[in-house]
């Protein structure tokens, strides 16, 4: 992986981590939240970042700062598919 690559990677998941510092504590946000954030362009271009953003999110998991949940349920990132939330650990 590139510096650019790893650079991408920690701002994806400082961006979850501080969308969800603002939101309260029993708040989600949508892994579409995160990339806007991260996205520096105009138009649609933040939609490359999806994917990046599922696996920040997943690292997250694994460092037990966070969970990703279908229906309001915590599922394992591997097996997430659809649409999915991020929120903190409860």
């Amino acid at each position: 992986m590139t510096d650019d690559g790893r650079q991408t990677d920690r701002g994806l998941e400082r961006a979850i981590l501080d969308l969800l510092e603002r939101r309260g504590p029993d708040a989600t946000i949508c892994p579409s939240d995160a990339a806007r954030a991260v996205y520096e362009g105009d138009g649609d271009g933040w939609r490359a970042l999806m994917e990046p953003v599922r696996r920040a999110a997943g690292r997250l998991v694994e460092a037990g700062e966070v969970e990703i949940t279908q229906g309001g349920r915590p599922v394992e990132p591997a097996k997430a598919r659809g649409p999915v939330r991020i929120r903190r650990v409860r």
